[in-house]
């Protein structure tokens, strides 16, 4: 069934989305769970309405899909990613990719030639980018795997995302030129109490490593999940554990909040949760202090963080806490 659009909007105001600039891209790091190093960060779209606010993609691109917009707003979704990545070179993050997710509807014949264009308009070294395509589309057509092929020769690299729920063919999988799964948060969510997701998360972990290719759990959201994930020899994760989508803007100064607390690990610090690193609760209770945390921080750390500031408001005392 075709979604509809809100009352609230209309697929015409959606086709003015890019002209107008409404259209943002909001950065969620990818962490690796040996280091617990930033090693990249998947690319997420937003609409930002003139009088709805910040809509989420599963408001609105179903309707992409549906009234042929796709092709025009996927473009400007590559480039303002590549464009975007470009401009954090000289921060030198290192290792560090940029995944951005692909329709089905714009993967062709000519998709190599697309991508090496936008990546030349960029003037953004290819090594720097990994495609995110669902199941059927990296999995579903061998002869596609040509064009993939040609991308990642020159360093492109390729993850199969949502990975467990699509339907994949075992004889395509161990062809195709993929090079990261991407766990579904589905089967992450249930790790800590369901042994069929736990069973089928490590099994789907060890297939990955038997084909040369890297693993990546979506939806990390409890310490639990977290865990299991690195028992189970999980290569990175994502997931409101580690930080919600942020500007580009914020996601910068997240990278380097989350490397200098590794560099500077003597100074005084409170625990904030058992995953995100340590930061200076001094620096989290100012005047932005609950963006700061949440940014900064994952969700069950920011809702800790919020009782204490309401608890701490409510009896007077001085929430500056030194170490």
């Amino acid at each position: 069934m075709t979604a509809s659009p809100p009352a609230e909007w209309t697929v015409a105001q959606l086709a003015q989305a890019v002209g107008r600039g409404q259209l943002e891209l909001h950065y969620q790091p990818i962490v690796d769970l040996c280091s617990d190093q930033i090693v990249g960060a998947e690319a997420l779209l937003r609409w930002r309405h003139p009088t709805l606010g910040l809509l989420p993609p599963g408001q609105f691109l179903p309707v992409v899909e549906s009234s042929g917009l796709m092709p025009e707003i996927g473009a400007w979704v590559l480039g303002a990613a590549c464009r975007q990545m470009r401009d954090w070179l000289p921060l030198q993050w290192r290792p560090f990719r940029l995944a951005v997710n692909v329709s089905a509807s714009q993967v062709g014949p000519d998709f190599d030639k697309w991508v090496k264009g936008v990546l030349a308009d960029a003037q953004l070294p290819a090594e720097y980018l990994e495609i995110e395509l669902t199941e059927s589309v990296a999995f579903g057509d061998p002869a596609l795997f040509s064009t993939f092929d040609t991308l990642r020769a020159i360093g492109v690299r390729f993850a199969a995302d949502d990975f467990g729920t699509g339907y994949s063919c075992l004889q395509h999988l161990k062809c195709c030129p993929i090079t990261t799964l991407k766990i579904d948060q589905s089967f992450v969510a249930g790790l800590a109490d369901d042994a069929h997701d736990r069973t089928i998360v490590r099994a789907v972990i060890q297939l990955a490593h038997g084909l040369g290719m890297e693993v990546v759990a979506e939806g990390v959201e409890t310490a639990v999940s977290l865990d299991l994930l690195r028992q189970a020899g999980c290569d990175a994760g994502q997931g409101f554990l580690f930080a919600k989508p942020m500007p580009a803007a914020a996601f910068a100064a997240f990278v380097k909040q989350w490397r200098d607390t590794a560099m500077n690990v003597d100074e005084p610090t409170v625990a904030c949760c058992v995953c995100c690193k340590e930061i200076p609760l001094d620096a989290a209770f100012t005047p932005e202090g609950a963006e700061y945390v949440e940014h900064f921080c994952g969700l069950e750390c920011y809702q800790r963080f919020a009782a204490r500031a309401k608890a701490e408001a409510d009896t007077g005392t001085d929430p500056i806490v030194k170490g």
